[in-house]
This record gives C-alpha cells, structure tokens and sequence, in this order.
C-alpha cells in the first residue's frame, strides 16, 4: 500500500479537497495584484517643468505660462525635464510663435521649481508624491526590482523553513506578513520606507506560492493534479483583471495598495482552519499526527469507518520507500552532483529565468504601447486563458518539452519581430505584445508542472526552490534592462526576445515526462535519463530495492516486431500497475528474444530476475 491509497481511503476528491483547494486558491487572485501593482502606483503621468516663481501673480493663463517657459519636444509636446532660464515674453506675440529657428536657440535648466503632473489615469502615483522623473526616474524601477529581490529571498527562506517547520504554519506567516507590508507600504511617508515594506511583500508572495502549492500537490492524487495546477493558474489570471478593475475605481495610490492588502488579514484567519500535509508529518517522524489529520480529513468526507482503521503501523507501511528516502541528508548541492541532474537543472534554470525576465520585461512596460493602460492590462490578463488552455492541451498530446520550448522560442520570435514595427502602428505592436505575453504565460504553466516531474521527490522542493530563485532573479533584472531603452531604443526588446529563444533550445535537451510516474530518487533521474525505450517511449523504473528486469511483451518473445510505438509500452502491465518493480526498457538483441517470455513472466509475478 501507497500513501495515495492511503488517500484514497480517507476521500482523495472529497468535500474535504474542495473545500481546500478553493480555498488555498482565493489568495492567488490577490498574488498578481502585488505582482503587478507597479503598473499603476507607479505610473508616469504626463509631466513639465513648473513655471517661474516670479510669474505665479501672473494674469496670463495655464497655457500661455505653459508656451513662454517651456520648449517644445521634437514630436510636439512639452519638454519633461527642462525649460527656460527666463520666461521667453516674445513667445507670446503672434508672430513670434512662427519665428526662425533661433528664438528656441536660447539656454536651458532643469525644473528647479519642481513639475506640473496631467493626472489623468491615477490621482495619486508614488511618481507623482515622491518626484521620481527626469534624473530620478529609474528609481522606479529600481523600486520593481527591490520587491522582486523581496521574492527572491522569500523563495530562499521560505523553501527551507517549510520543509523544515511544516507547509501550514508558513502559510500563516506569509499571509500576515503580506497583510502587515502591504499596510505599512501604503502609509509610507517616504521612497525608500516604501521599498522596504514593498520587499516584505515580495517576501511574503513567495511564502504564499511556495507553501499554497505544496499544500494542494500533497492532499490530491496524481490523476487530479495537472487539472487543479491548471484551475489555480487560471486564478492568478482572474487576478490580473480583478487588478485592473480595482484600479480603475480606486485612483489614488495609498488606497489601491491598502484594498489588495487588507484582505491577507482574513486569510491570515482563514489559513487556521487548514491541515498540515499528512505526508510532510510522516517524513518528519510524527506519525501521530499523521494518522489524527487523516482521520480528521476521513470524517469531513464522510468516511468515518475507513478512517478509524488508518494507525501508525499502516500509514509507516505506506510510507516506506519515501521514510527510507528521507534517513539521507539531502541539499541543494545534491542538484549539481550527478551528470545528467547537472544538465537537467542548467536546463531548467535557463527555462525559468529567460521566462520570467521576458515575462515581467512585458507586464511592467504597459504605458510605453500607448493604449489605456485599464485595457491593456485587461488584454494582457484575459490573454492567459486561451494561452493555458492551449499549453495544457499541448502537454497531454504532444509533450511537455516540445510544449515548454515551442512556447519560448514563439515567445521571443514575436518580441523581436515588435522591434521592427513602427512606434505609430500601436495595434499591430499591441497584438505583438499579446501574443508573447500569452506564450510566456503558458511557458510559466508548463514550466511548474514540468520541473515537479523532473525532480525526484527526496529533493522536489529543493528543486523548485531553486528554479523559482532563478525566475526571481530574472524578475529582477527585467525592470533594469528597461533603462538601456535611454540610449539604444531597440536593445531592451533584443534582449528580452533573445532570452526566451536561446532557452527554448537549451529546453530541447530535457528529458520527457509525458505519460512516466514521478522519480523518487536520484538515481531514477540518472536511469530514467540513461535510456530511450521502445521507439523513444519511457516506461520508467520505479522500485530501486529489487533486482533489475528486462522487460519484453509476449508478442516479441514470439518474434513480433516490437517497435510498435508508444501504445504497447504504455498498455503493458508492467508500465500501467503498481508493482513493487518497475523495469526499464531496452531494445532488445535477437539473443535476447528467445528468454524474453521467461523473464517477463516472472517479473508479472513479482518475482526477482536476474540479467
């Protein structure tokens, strides 16, 4: 017996599931709110130089001050960051507005009088309080970056205190911690006291992630995972629209921050209610527990009697290989150690970072396309359901590697075609954007449930703690490689194109997952990566405490080609039961044939053989 049996006997999809996941999935539509807050608390209202002290008396009106103070830009429009020495009177008089090209040859300063800000969208911006253009502009984005580093120690610390303190308790500190920061960041009386509460709330969103999806993976069985990974990803894209909708009715940037933040305080209440991983408690050495949260969960799914016969003794048998796994000391350098877990994580970590520079390197630049930025925030939100729609069906037929590095190299393909198109033509640079904004997206839902098959359950959440550290990392420089823009307009779209291109071929190399059980050791990764089956197809070995079979149908033993594809490996019982062993698949020599049937025979029955 399996933990997954064990599952299924207290109710595997029960009342007690629903209600749970529902649950641990209503902060997700608030994750993407703090993710993309910056589109709005930090938009860039138009802005010019305020004018002369001396002319403040004055009885000309908003547009004549306008006219004789500041110059105008190439394209029309009042220059942002400087104006006249002194106020140019002679602008003024109607012929003066058409004089030769020497009356604008005239000395130039900076706003030293502050600026003027045509709020039109936000009432309020950090910008517009804080002063943070012209020479200070990249503040915003180092601010972006800030929270994003946030992230990144998050994932750092949260991912080992988890495995360490259990999945339930850092969920509640998380939400707290989002609910405090995010309070405090919308009362800040300062930039810099902004950014640090700001880091906080980066801090927290990867408590949240972290543990949010290990307690769903770790209370569902296998068959339900990819559709409920899915239904929470769609949550995070709900998110986006709920974002832009709180947005619009709410303009002021210390009210917005406070609405996406105040609600963490009722989750924070709620997350009581949730049960630690009964699976996390086995491997910790507290059976007990273990055994009182299954029949707690057997009884709100109305499975009272399968629950009282669950004990210490059945839930250590079940949870035998996965005890034995946990006796080790495992670390994150476990990840680099072997060769083909070396290729695998360099793979990985390309995908997640190259995904994660471009996607944020587009989410967070939405006023440079020129569109309302309510509306395309809504188009960059809605674009996520078709785009995982796609990508889960892709995943099911066609593959998890051609689906993850199709969907970057479509990505990065349409980013550097947008460098070509004119700045005028807003539609077709628009629906550029879209397009690779929803490959990303769907390159973010392969990614997830890819890396979960990849790893090996003894280091799983070192494995993704350290993909999701280099996602972070590529969050963070996406908001900087926004300012190369000032010199080389073209260079910021070349590099975010690029990225997702060279690591959609570098995801070429990893191995297939499609249709295989999870590894549990790292010695199944090394195994399952050794070998290709039957025609490429995978029928990975399982048991590592028995001896190794050779594998073959009955129909090869009697000389039928066996190369038949993926459907004979798949329908063979060995590949489809739960036996103690699993075998690998091997092509198999003429001398072999003949003790094929022998030996599948006995590996059927369970029995060692002996290559």
């Amino acid at each position: 017996m399996a933990f997954a049996d064990l599952l299924e006997q207290v109710g595997s999809t029960g009342r007690f599931q629903i209600l749970h996941v529902m649950l641990l999935c209503i902060p997700v539509l608030l994750m993407a709110s703090h993710n993309l807050l910056q589109n709005f608390v930090a938009m860039v209202p138009p802005h010019y130089c305020n004018a002369h002290s001396n002319l403040s008396q004055s009885q000309l009106s908003p547009e004549e001050v306008l006219l004789i103070t500041v110059p105008l830009s190439e394209a029309g429009k009042p220059q942002r960051c400087q104006r006249y020495v002194a106020p140019q009177w002679h602008l003024l008089d109607t012929n003066g507005t058409s004089t030769s090209e020497e009356n604008y040859d005239v000395f130039l300063q900076g706003c030293a009088d502050g600026w003027s800000y045509n709020m039109t969208g936000m009432t309020s911006t950090i910008i517009s309080e804080w002063h943070l253009v012209c020479d200070l502009r990249s503040l915003k984005q180092m601010g972006q970056t800030i929270y994003m580093g946030g992230v990144l120690v998050g994932a750092l610390i949260f991912g080992g205190l988890s495995d360490r303190y259990g999945r339930r308790i850092l969920l509640m500190i998380s939400n707290l911690l989002m609910a405090v920061s995010g309070t405090c960041a919308a009362f800040s009386p300062s930039f810099p006291l902004f950014c640090l509460f700001r880091f906080g709330c980066g801090m927290a969103l990867s408590g949240l992630g972290l543990n949010t999806f290990s307690l769903i993976v770790e209370w569902i069985p296998t068959r339900v995972r990819t559709l409920t990974g899915t239904a929470t990803g769609y949550c995070y894209t709900v998110g986006q629209l709920i974002l832009a909708a709180i947005a619009y009715f709410i303009t002021d940037w210390r009210w917005l921050t406070l609405a996406v933040s105040l609600p963490f305080y009722i989750f924070f209440l709620i997350s009581w209610w949730f049960h630690e991983s009964s699976r996390w408690l086995a491997l910790k050495n507290k059976p007990e527990q273990a055994v009182k949260t299954l029949k707690s969960v057997a009884r709100f799914n109305k499975r009272h009697e399968e629950g009282e016969k669950i004990d210490v003794k059945m839930l250590q048998e079940s949870m035998k290989k996965e005890l034995s796994c946990s006796k080790g000391t495992y670390s994150a350098l476990d990840l680099f150690r072997t060769p083909k877990m070396r290729m695998m994580i360099l793979c990985l970590s390309a995908t997640w970072l190259s995904t994660s520079f471009a996607y944020y390197g587009l989410a967070m630049d939405l006023q440079k396309f020129g569109v309302d930025i309510y509306l395309i925030q809504v188009i960059f939100g809605a674009v996520d359901i078709p785009a995982k729609v796609v990508i889960t069906v892709c995943m099911s037929f066609i593959g998890r590697r051609p689906s993850q590095s199709g969907a970057l190299i479509i990505a990065g393909v349409t980013i550097l075609i947008n460098i070509l198109v004119p700045n005028d033509k807003q539609t077709v640079r628009t629906c550029l954007a879209v397009l690779g904004k929803g490959c990303l997206a769907a390159s973010f839902n392969c990614c997830y449930l890819y890396s979960g098959e990849l790893f090996p359950t003894i280091i799983r959440q070192s494995g993704m703690g350290w993909v999701s550290m280099m996602a972070r990392v590529g969050a963070m420089v996406a908001p900087m490689v926004q300012l190369t823009g000032d010199y080389i307009p073209w260079l910021p779209g070349l590099i975010y194109g690029g990225a997702p291109i060279l690591s959609g071929i570098a995801a070429v190399f990893l191995p297939e997952t499609l249709g295989t059980h999870l590894p549990d050791t790292i010695q199944d990764v090394e195994d399952r990566a050794s070998y290709r089956g039957i025609n490429g197809s995978n029928c990975p070995r399982q048991g590592w405490e028995l001896s190794l079979v050779i594998m073959c149908s009955a129909e090869a033993a009697r000389g039928v080609d066996v190369r038949q594809g993926r459907e004979r490996a798949a329908n063979d019982p060995l590949c489809r039961l739960d036996y103690p062993l699993k075998p690998l698949l091997f092509h198999l020599s003429a001398a072999a044939v003949p003790h094929c049937e022998t030996v599948y025979q006995k590996a059927v029955n369970g029995q060692a053989v002996e290559v």
